[in-house]
């Protein structure tokens, strides 16, 4: 396990590559840090077909190092650095590679060796977790499992997909505080889907925000809003 390489970001922020042996595979993963550290850290899940660099990813990493909030980031399985062949532009393999990657059980051996890692070098702080589509096939049961996990922003997934019944069984166990966002006319992820996981989330302190557009059109105010969410329940 080891840090490979940094680069300074605006506002005195550091971007951090490192890399884990869990199992026998390995797991890249980024590490935004603020300037002074930050007390506080947020777990960035990508989406399906993309990476733990993906633009949006960065950008939702520089709205939390803004606020003073530590971010991190793995790819999933069989996406970005831990791809085997050329599949990125072939999305209906999505299904296929998130299995051949180990899918829901090595994914969550991989996330928690990754906070591990982290809290290691930089110390346990207050966690929460922000993740869409893939993201939230990830970050549901992450969230279930990881007591560290004190907030979810997720959405975007429904009871459907490699994981789906993973998914609804685990639901039930998430019982921190949770954002979920639906896009009303998703052409990705059933609608009815996303509607019946939140149902199925046990958390007691869970709203559902819905915007009318496709899978990838979040609105950038949503986006902004969830890092405010996480900012204020982090506190």
């Amino acid at each position: 396990m080891s840090w490979n390489e940094s680069t300074q970001m605006e506002g005195g922020a550091t971007e951090y590559s490192f890399s884990l042996t869990v199992g026998d595979h390995q797991v890249p993963g980024v590490y935004w840090a603020p300037a002074g550290g930050g007390d506080r850290l947020v777990l960035l899940g990508h989406g399906g077909t993309t990476h733990k660099k993906v633009e949006y990813i960065v950008e939702v990493a520089q709205m939390l190092v803004a606020k003073g909030i530590a971010a991190m980031a793995i790819d999933g399985p069989g996406h970005g650095d831990r791809v085997t062949d050329r599949w990125e532009h072939e999305p209906q393999r999505f299904g296929e590679m998130w299995e051949a990657g180990g899918g829901t059980d090595t994914m969550l051996g991989d996330w928690q060796a990754a906070l591990d890692f982290v809290e290691a070098e930089h110390g346990a702080r207050p966690t929460g977790w922000w993740g869409l589509s893939m993201g939230t096939m990830m970050g549901l049961p992450v969230t279930a499992r990881e007591s560290r996990i004190r907030v979810a922003l997720l959405g975007l997934m429904g009871t459907w997909g490699p994981n789906a019944d993973d998914l609804q069984a685990l639901a039930p166990q998430v019982k921190c505080p949770v954002r979920f966002l639906v896009q009303w006319d998703d052409e990705v992820v059933p609608r009815e889907s996303c509607l019946t996981l939140f149902g199925l989330l046990g958390s007691e302190r869970k709203t559902l925000h819905a915007n009318p557009g496709l899978h990838a059109a979040v609105p950038s105010f949503e986006v902004a809003q969830s890092v405010a969410y996480l900012d204020e329940h982090l506190r």
